[in-house]
């Protein structure tokens, strides 16, 4: 049955790539933001306005460069 299932592959849609990519930029944010940070009562709510700015600056690369797919087409 597990062997059926890892031959097949899982189909990853867009939506389920955004939503595999929101943890793994939670944990770089807090991962850097930890080291950075001498306070760690600071460090949390840093980490998450970093979290913040990586997944909006992801969706801006993502919308510029689906733009520009449309463009060159």
């Amino acid at each position: 049955m597990i062997d059926s299932i890892l031959a097949a592959g899982q189909q990853l849609t867009g939506l389920t790539r955004f939503m595999l990519m929101l943890p793994l930029c939670l944990s770089v944010a807090v991962v850097y933001k930890v080291t950075r940070i001498d306070d760690l009562r600071e460090a949390f709510a840093a980490a998450f306005v970093l979290w913040i700015t990586i997944v909006i600056g992801m969706i801006a690369v993502g919308v510029g460069l689906w733009l520009l797919f449309i463009i060159m087409a």
